[in-house]
């Protein structure tokens, strides 16, 4: 079962930036994905890779976030940009091995731990 390791969170002011990694143990998924979710709220997708490069966001991400990987670092990143209040939340990576393009959290079996992002005004 491969193992999913997320970082790069943490307290940023409204407009500012981060970059989220995801660390996987082995990368022979077909999907990587970054969901996010919010206290009180419903885990929710945020945009998806695939081993080619594809990519796909939700409309809340598409203008703002980039999801990157390095597959010989194993990596997934997350880049947020122009951050703003209602982006605090907790981050997670998930992985899947099915080729759905939906983000979905059903679709995805493998999950990290999460790394906290709070905006701030």
């Amino acid at each position: 079962q491969v193992e999913l390791v997320e970082s790069g969170g943490g307290s940023v002011q409204a407009g500012g930036s981060l970059r989220l990694s995801c660390v996987a143990s082995s990368y022979n998924m077909r999907r990587m994905a970054w969901f996010r979710q919010a206290p009180g709220k419903e885990r929710e997708g945020v945009a998806v890779i695939s081993p080619d490069g594809g990519t796909f966001y939700r409309n809340f991400a598409r203008d703002r976030f980039t999801i990157s990987q390095d597959k010989a670092k194993n990596t997934v990143y997350l880049q947020m940009n122009n951050l703003r209040l209602d982006d605090t939340a907790t981050y997670y990576c998930a992985a899947s091995y099915g080729n759905t393009w939906a983000l979905r959290k059903e679709e995805y079996g493998v999950w990290g731990q999460g790394t906290q992002v709070t905006v701030s005004s």
